[in-house]
């Protein structure tokens, strides 16, 4: 290994050991680096309250303007999400090269740039540049803090940790909703100033955090650093250095780093990205398939179609024609979503991930259909759109503990070290591409001069929900309880549908000192025979 470190000792080959115990300490880092989700809530929930504001339609439209047209609301919405596409990108290739806390901090800087430059705008074009340089910003964050908790985190809370990603993203929906009502009826520029510019603040919160916080251990696993890779870890336990937890998982990591490595090795930048593309797609252990499972589950999360409400919940509510205040209810719906995701943060590790995205997308489909058949044959009913209102409150809750948190539980575990930050990046990206097309389509879909389906855009988003049920029980893996490592393994071992009953038996290290006194061995046998060849022919 590189970097003068001393290569750590054996592991103790204990499958029960592999981790230290969860301490407070290292709960609250874990939870911390959550926070990151508030300001990527927040700025995606913020627009869908601005665009209905009277001032900021004026501001863009001109004084004799009511609304957005279709493609400026387009434009508006989905500029953010082509930003943090390509965003998500490099942060895979940041997030390997100066690390992943520092991937984050310097997307906290991009996305401040992109801030003040919506806070200043009194206009379409300079509107558009912020929310594009911010999504650059968002982009590094959301994928690479997901990398982060997932690999700092102890393996017997991740799926909640990481839950706490998506609570934070959804109390970042809450308040630009919050924020978006007490200011909707100012008829001054500080009526989208205030909400725009409030973001900075959670910007500021995350990058000064992480500056206290230790760099990801795995990352210095990577770089070849092992004494640097104790330190981190023992801190991210809570633990001292020398402490035979922190022996032994280090031991786990490094064997399970070079036994992926004895496989594919990293080569140069070219080799290292055609790496995550080898194998077979019918091979569940295969990099290729692992990418093709982050990159659609992330993309099937967006199929869910929450984002409609999220973006367009204001517009949609107004356009029914019988809500008094459009704002109030897409306040109501964004309380739903943040009250109902922290159940994830026990059902993601009592029930499992395969189980949640499995009947969490049955039940959004369910939901769904009622929406649309209501709004097929009531629409003008206050009535039924007081029953609709509450079928998206419930399809809300179902995503907000299924759907929401789970993607993103999944997509940091099931990549191997050598592909993982490139991983979650292409994953993290695909959430964005798909979330920039949704944004760009619907407006077209739904409103009035365009292709007025109204409430019948839920038989959409219930039919992909349906596609969502199938694709759950037939590819995702269920990795509730396993370490890092051991998640490897199982994707060798089992199919997806077999997963939830596997069981660890060995680790990566035992099995490597077990390689290493065999071939020792059969060196000193080998060694044997020939000096006892030579003495016979003295």
């Amino acid at each position: 290994m590189a970097g003068g470190a001393v290569v750590p000792p054996s592991g103790g080959g204990d499958v029960n050991r592999v981790e230290a115990p969860v301490t407070i300490k290292a709960y609250m880092m874990c939870i911390f680096a959550a926070f990151g989700g508030i300001f990527f809530g927040y700025d995606s929930g913020y627009i869908s309250g601005v665009m209905g504001m009277d001032y900021f339609i004026k501001v863009i439209e001109g004084p004799d303007a009511t609304s957005l047209t279709s493609s400026n609301k387009s434009l508006i919405t989905s500029i953010l999400s082509a930003g943090t596409f390509t965003g998500a990108l490099f942060a895979g290739d940041l997030a390997d090269w100066i690390g992943r806390r520092t991937t984050v901090i310097l997307g906290c800087g991009i996305f401040i740039i992109g801030v003040a430059l919506q806070t200043a705008s009194a206009g379409l074009a300079l509107i558009v540049a912020g929310r594009l340089v911010a999504g650059f910003g968002v982009g590094f964050v959301s994928a690479v803090i997901i990398l982060y908790m997932s690999e700092i985190a102890p393996r017997k809370v991740r799926g909640a940790v990481v839950s706490g990603y998506q609570f934070c993203v959804c109390v970042g929906l809450l308040l630009a909703s919050c924020v978006d009502y007490a200011t909707q009826d100012r008829q001054d520029s500080s009526s989208y100033r205030i909400p725009i510019g409030l973001q900075m603040l959670w910007a500021i919160v995350l990058a000064v955090g992480l500056f206290f916080l230790p760099e990801s251990p795995r990352y210095y696993v990577k770089k070849g650093d092992l004494e640097k890779a104790a330190i981190c870890l023992a801190r991210a336990r809570d633990q001292p250095r020398d402490s035979a937890y922190i022996t032994d998982e280090l031991a786990e990591i490094v064997a399970n780093h070079e036994h992926e490595m004895s496989i594919i090795p990293e080569g140069n930048y070219f080799t290292a990205w055609a790496n995550c593309f080898r194998g077979s797609i019918w091979k569940p252990s295969s990099n290729i398939r692992r990418v093709i499972l982050g990159t659609s589950m992330q993309m099937m999360q967006q199929w869910t179609g929450v984002n409609f409400v999220f973006y367009f919940g204001t517009t949609f509510f107004q356009q029914l024609g019988t809500i008094e205040n459009p704002f109030l209810i897409s306040l109501i719906t964004t309380l739903v979503n943040v009250c109902s995701t922290p159940i994830s943060f026990w059902s993601m590790e009592r029930l499992g991930r395969r189980a949640l995205l499995i009947w969490g997308a049955l039940g959004m489909a369910i939901c769904q259909f009622i929406v649309a058949i209501i709004g097929t044959v009531k629409s003008d009913n206050a009535d039924a759109v007081k029953v609709m209102i509450a079928f998206i409150c419930i399809y809300i809750f179902f995503f907000a503990t299924t759907w929401g948190p789970g993607a993103w539980v999944v997509i940091g575990e099931v990549f191997s070290l050598p592909i993982r930050a490139k991983g979650v990046a292409m994953s993290t990206a695909s959430n964005w591409l798909w979330n920039c097309i949704i944004a760009v389509i619907t407006p077209y879909m739904v409103d009035p001069d365009k292709g007025n389906l109204g409430p019948k855009v839920f038989y959409i988003w219930g039919s992909l929900c349906t596609i969502c049920f199938v694709y759950a029980y037939l590819l995702i893996p269920e990795t509730k309880g396993l370490t890092l490592e051991q998640v490897d393994t199982m994707l060798e071992e089992t199919t997806a549908r077999t997963s939830a009953k596997w069981v660890p038996h060995s680790t990566f290290a035992s099995d490597r000192d077990r390689a290493d006194k065999q071939a020792a061995a059969r060196t000193g046998h080998h060694e044997t025979k020939l000096a006892s060849a030579s003495s016979e022919s003295v």
